[in-house]
């Protein structure tokens, strides 16, 4: 059985650290006993850094630390700087009263990465959606919930889609389109006209792709393939697989479970339409709204 894995009592950069000071530590021939015996902290907080789960790691114990294991001053620099971030407020957090249980570990791990490669067959992903047809998913999701409790959430969705725009550590995302959702109306035809242009425009940017499976591509893997999500980080943090639906999520971070993934979606690509067709047929779409 696939592995579900359990991400919500750590952080990117926690886990980061964590493992960097457990490298360090092997590359030194040490035991998590050995080092506790000869420093000021406990084997059981060495094994709590080291698995990313101690949330008030302090620069004084990374830098003694990784002088003990004789790091470099530059790499010393470099993991100081990653405790930093790892109590740092996430831009999120002032909406967690809206965010359901466990997609906060996805925010997390969207925040950080620096690839992204979706794949959608039934509705448009959150980071290419316009905030009226966001509105109009919300109406329909929550039809019980006040105006503003609604619009918090479209605000909330507006908000990561700038991911797709920020200057620093650019990302790079794919996003691979069943074409059936280009036809599938939400709200009215002048909203899906603006989401289908939004997205042709999205797609000139040098950092999204965007590609349309067509109809005509069958089932090209043999079988349904649920909407996922893989996520690529900087400094070799292993890769993970986000899968969503409306009562639940997975996150998968097996090796085993990441390579299948990633050779399906590798499936699903060589299926899929090259960017300028693709772009050409989005926006051929959005004009049989328009008119």
């Amino acid at each position: 059985m696939p592995s579900k894995a359990d991400l919500s009592s750590t952080t990117l950069p926690r886990r980061q650290l964590g493992r960097a000071l457990r490298d360090a530590r092997q590359a030194r021939g040490l035991t998590l006993d050995q080092v506790a015996a000869a420093t000021r902290i406990s084997r059981a907080t060495l094994s709590r850094i080291e698995l990313g789960q101690y949330a008030r790691v302090r620069d004084m114990e990374v830098d003694y630390l990784s002088r003990y294991y004789c790091l470099p001053e530059a790499r010393i620099d470099y993991l100081k700087a990653l405790a930093s971030e790892a109590s740092t407020k996430v831009w999120y957090q002032d909406y967690r009263h809206l965010i359901l249980p466990r997609f906060n570990t996805y925010l997390e791990l969207e925040s950080f990465a620096s690839e992204f490669w979706f794949y959608q067959p039934i509705v448009i992903p959150g980071l290419l959606q316009t905030a009226d047809y966001a509105r109009t998913l919300e109406r329909l999701h929550r039809p019980d919930d006040s105006l503003d409790e609604i619009n918090n959430r479209v605000d909330l969705r507006m908000q990561r889609t700038r991911i797709l725009a920020r200057q620093h550590l650019p990302v790079r995302a794919e996003f691979l389109l069943q074409e059936n959702i280009l036809y599938t109306l939400v709200g009215s035809s002048q909203i899906m006209g603006t989401q289908l242009r939004h997205i042709a425009d999205l797609s000139t940017r040098d950092n999204v792709t965007i590609r349309v499976l067509p109809f005509t591509a069958g089932l090209p893997t043999g079988s349904v393939m649920p909407p996922h999500i893989l996520l690529d980080f900087p400094d070799n943090e292993p890769s993970v697989v986000h899968t969503e639906a409306a009562i639940g999520t997975m996150t998968f971070d097996d090796a085993e479970d990441v390579k299948r993934f990633r050779a399906l979606h590798e499936t699903l690509q060589q299926a899929s339409l090259e960017e300028q067709p693709s772009r050409d047929r989005i926006r051929k779409i959005a004009r049989r709204y328009e008119q």
